[in-house]
């Protein structure tokens, strides 16, 4: 297949119902990296709350067809879209659909006046992190300058996240 064979569009509330399968099989991943087994598939975003996300209008999705693969949901914080999850169906990566998303994302982000996106991840996973640096995000390393994101990482914590693992990552838009 090649990637012209995939397409990507804004997300509708209907397409909530099929988000919690995709992110379940693309967490099945983390059975893979020491320490984060445990992590694998278990929680997956509520249907009401990607519904939420998705009527605020800066969520997208990406088909193989009639098929979802792969998804992107976010939410606006003042001048700042703040991505929750991205996920790509583990038999549909490595196409290009994840990066695709993020772009799409920074495209409309700009569009719409945001002067930057951000998200929360693990620092030392390569789908993670080092993927979003290769993107254009950095971590944000002086955390008592953006409360909102501290306050993020620490309620990950309280989830049971390892908070050394995990960090705060910005792309400012220009």
């Amino acid at each position: 297949m090649s990637r012209s064979d995939w397409s990507l569009r804004l997300a509708r509330p209907a397409d909530a119902e099929r988000m919690p399968a995709i992110e379940a099989a693309a967490g099945e991943l983390f059975r893979t990296v020491d320490g984060l087994a445990g992590l694998a598939g278990e929680h997956t975003l509520p249907v009401e709350r990607l519904e939420r996300y998705i009527r605020k209008g800066h969520c997208l999705v990406v088909h193989v067809g009639d098929e979802m693969v792969g998804f992107l949901v976010n939410e606006p914080f003042n001048r700042e879209l703040h991505i929750w999850e991205v996920d790509v169906h583990p038999d549909q990566q490595g196409r290009g659909i994840g990066a695709g998303l993020i772009r799409a994302c920074m495209v409309d982000a700009r569009n719409s006046g945001f002067r930057a996106i951000t998200l929360t991840t693990f620092r030392d996973v390569p789908w993670n992190a080092p993927f979003y640096e290769k993107l254009g995000f950095e971590e944000v390393t002086a955390l008592d300058a953006h409360p909102r994101l501290a306050g993020e990482l620490a309620v990950e914590a309280d989830h049971g996240l390892p908070a050394e693992r995990r960090c705060a990552m910005i792309c400012f838009l220009d």
